[in-house]
């Protein structure tokens, strides 16, 4: 298929303009073209490290294939400037109209990324509350423990010093009976 392919634009390339434009309205002489391709080999080359490179072989001209290769001109219809003109009007109209689908999915692309980029941005802003609310609460509870630690440290110490008051005075009574 690609050996065709390729002998097809080889071929394309040696006809005129005119019969390319023909080419596009005629079919059959389309179907002509791809049956003078019999004279065309193609043998692809590997020793090209570049890239692909390939061998187009001609083959010798028989009397039978001159009659092939003169191309039968296309049957004549008028074709006016109008029809052209309107041919081309309608290509354009297509070509608006094939931009204007595209444009549209492009908006609706750029629209759906938005709106993710959107749900992913509040999804963040929720767990960055979610977490500075965690770490308030941590912070409050060990707030909390600290000032229960601290009063339960001073309560301690002011026990040990009613008990060191109280040795005080005994000591004190004590010295004082044996005196």
């Amino acid at each position: 298929m690609a050996k065709t392919a390729t002998a097809y634009k080889e071929k394309m390339k040696e006809l005129s303009v005119l019969s390319l434009i023909c080419s596009c309205f005629y079919p059959e002489v389309r179907n002509t073209v791809l049956n003078e391709l019999e004279d065309i080999e193609v043998k692809p080359i590997n020793k090209r490290a570049s890239g692909q490179a390939f061998e187009v072989i001609l083959k010798p001209l028989s009397p039978v294939s001159d009659v092939v290769h003169n191309l039968a001109s296309p049957p004549k219809k008028d074709i006016s400037l109008d029809d052209i003109e309107k041919k081309l009007e309608a290509a354009e109209e297509r070509r608006k109209s094939q931009e204007t689908e595209v444009l549209r999915a492009l908006a609706e692309k750029r629209e759906h990324e938005r709106n993710v980029l959107f749900k992913a941005l509040e999804e963040n802003n929720n767990f960055s509350k979610m977490a500075e609310e965690k770490l308030q609460m941590k912070m409050e509870q060990i707030k909390e423990n600290r000032d229960a630690h601290l009063a339960a440290m001073l309560e301690r110490l002011q026990e040990k010093e009613r008990h060191a008051a109280l040795v005080r005075r005994n000591k004190e009574m004590r010295e004082v009976m044996t005196a």
